[in-house]
């Protein structure tokens, strides 16, 4: 079955650009073939010194020409082959990288639950094991190559001996029967030794992103021997992995060595008895070197691919869950030599897509009148998240959802917007059915402001446009709306700032009305935000929220625990371990509901699970 799904992703790699692949296989299949040439004319060449058969000095000079030539002619094929033969590699590489992150993007569904658990991890993904794939697609050149002269030759040398030609030929059977053995062993290996490097990349990763903190705190000896340790067992792993690959083409040499030698005792005897010329001894010799080539290219196919396995698995985790190893190699076209043509804006930054006519989900108008989320539950491991949670949002409403620290409130908003999976629950936009809130509640008419702020090391436009088609006085009202526009003024490269990694170079009330911005500018009906003024001093964020009320989108969502937005709130929803414990006006609350006048009076409040 493994072998099934690593051949169908390298047969289809072969096929998305067949005039890419066939100009590599034109180039290729010279350098494998014309040994075959080589071969006859030092049979003849051989056949004549030793005086087999009469020949002239010039005849054999020629024969020496013309030897030559042909290794002339495969040398500058070669050349050609190094450099125009790799067009189609970098090609296939760049279909199923661009696939990936094209799910990764824009296929419906929630993206979380099918990431690594560091953005390492994708990278060595997107690096390694799409290689793996390419790698063991490329194989079919030189086995194409092998193949065919392997079945030229060996007609040769059947016509000439068939007793050592067989010899020749039990070696390659022994190695496609010792690599069916070691498939197994070479793949877990091979999937541990992976699975520890990516583990090794992404704590560097996170090394270069927590440098502050590690200073801080005084933990540089601690992270470098925590490095030494993982990377210590990246190390057992792959040396473990490459052994097993290794011992496989060491047994694969072996085996054919043997074979050879084999081959030179049986054409001795039968020299002896003048069966056997030089010139048969040459052209076996010549050939039986390059005969080498097609076991070996069965055994690197064979050990390839249950590590091929491995990667197209690892690849398609990264693919939404309605998709599989076919989305993996989907055929579209590439730019790799020219200007691609001018395109929209990529789909998530589009306009809000007119819903399916005929089908589910809402209908025109689109505008938000009344979101209605209805038994909402979400479970994490260990039971944690939200349960059966009843919301509704109408239009020109501020709603605050409050509660403990990891009582489900980002749980809560995330499901909401599509970016976690539903267990149970329906959403629905105007009373019509959202099947795909990922999908549906995007720019145009949602836009959610996270919990925690992910700034780029860009310019702040380019942190708040992303790509937006929006102009200076769309991202000047919603600076002012975010209560950003007195420290722009005090930034001496105002927009073209650059903020640093993380924005590292702003301060963390900053970073958070930045993000707070950025939602801001893509005007949603629907403004969703996640604790955004956690960081701020109390003017700041009293003015915020009073700009945001009074002149920002007309529907709010916002999780918070801070008394300028409750007092702001025109509902409020408490949550308790993952349910509603109360809802209503923040008056009739501090009355009726426990939870809430804890919440209120800033009581230390137990941990309540995971948010």
């Amino acid at each position: 079955m493994s072998a099934r799904r690593a051949l169908g992703v390298a047969g289809r790699l072969i096929g998305f650009d067949v005039r890419l692949y066939v100009l590599q296989v034109l180039l290729w299949l010279p350098v494998h073939v014309l040994p075959l040439g080589g071969g006859l004319v030092l049979r003849q060449l051989f056949d004549q010194i030793s005086g087999h058969s009469p020949a002239t000095l010039r005849q054999s000079l020629w024969l020496c020409a013309a030897f030559a030539g042909v290794e002339l002619v495969r040398g500058i094929v070669l050349v050609f082959a190094w450099s125009y033969g790799s067009y189609w590699w970098d090609a296939a590489a760049t279909l199923l990288r661009a696939n990936v992150m094209g799910s990764v993007l824009t296929a419906r569904g929630p993206v979380a639950a099918r990431l690594p658990r560091s953005p390492g991890e994708s990278l060595a993904r997107l690096r390694d094991d799409v290689a793996e794939l390419v790698e063991l697609a490329d194989e079919s050149v030189p086995l194409a190559g092998g193949v065919l002269f392997g079945g030229v030759a060996l007609a040769v040398m059947v016509s000439i001996d068939p007793v050592v030609t067989v010899t020749l030929v039990v070696p390659m059977l022994a190695i496609g029967v010792l690599s069916r053995l070691m498939g197994r062993v070479i793949r877990r290996r091979h999937q541990r030794a992976r699975e520890l490097g990516a583990g090794v990349t992404a704590f560097v990763g996170e090394l270069f992103g927590g440098v502050l903190a590690l200073k801080t705190a005084g933990a540089e000896r601690a992270a470098l021997d925590r490095l030494r340790t993982l990377n210590a067992r990246r190390r057992d792993a792959a040396v473990r992995s490459r052994l097993a690959t290794d011992l496989l083409e060491a047994a694969t040499g072996t085996t054919v060595e043997l074979g050879v030698g084999v081959v030179l005792l049986l054409a001795a005897g039968a020299m002896r008895r003048g069966e056997f010329t030089v010139g048969d001894l040459a052209l076996f010799t010549s050939y039986v070197g390059w005969l080498t080539a097609l076991p070996r290219t069965i055994g690197s196919i064979l050990y390839r691919l249950p590590r091929a396995d491995v990667s197209a698995e690892r690849l398609t985790t990264l693919l939404a869950p309605h998709q599989d190893t076919t989305d993996l190699t989907r055929h579209h076209p590439l730019h790799l030599r020219h200007t691609p043509p001018p395109e929209g804006p990529p789909p998530n930054l589009r306009p809000a897509p007119p819903p399916p006519q005929g089908g589910e989900g809402p209908t025109a108008p689109t505008t938000l009148e009344v979101l209605e989320v209805r038994g909402l539950t979400v479970r994490h491991p260990g039971g944690r998240g939200v349960h059966d949670v009843d919301l509704t949002l109408r239009r020109g409403t501020f709603t605050v959802v409050t509660g403990a620290v990891g009582a489900g409130k980002t749980t809560l908003v995330r499901a909401l917007l599509g970016l976690l999976p539903l267990d149970a629950g329906t959403i629905a936009w105007n009373g019509r059915p959202v099947p795909d809130p990922g999908a549906f509640l995007v720019p145009g008419r949602a836009a959610y402001a996270s919990q925690i702020p992910r700034l780029f090391s860009a310019t702040l436009r380019e942190n708040l446009l992303l790509g937006l088609p929006a102009g200076d006085d769309d991202l000047a009202r919603a600076l002012r709306l975010a209560a950003f526009e007195d420290d722009l003024a005090a930034m001496p490269d105002g927009l073209e700032t650059v903020v640093g990694p993380r924005g590292v170079r702003l301060s963390g009330g900053q970073v958070q009305r930045a993000t707070a911005a950025r939602a801001l500018v893509r005007a949603p009906d629907l403004l969703v935000v996640d604790d955004v003024s956690s960081a701020l001093d109390v003017g700041t964020e009293n003015l915020l929220w009073e700009r945001v009320a009074r002149h920002g989108p007309a529907t709010l969502l916002v999780v918070s625990s801070r008394r300028a937005a409750l007092e702001r709130a025109d509902q409020v929803v408490v949550l308790d371990r993952g349910r509603v414990a109360g809802r209503g006006p923040l008056g009739e609350l501090l009355r009726t509901c426990p939870e809430m006048r804890r919440i209120w009076d800033g009581e230390p409040i137990e941990e309540r699970g995971t948010t």
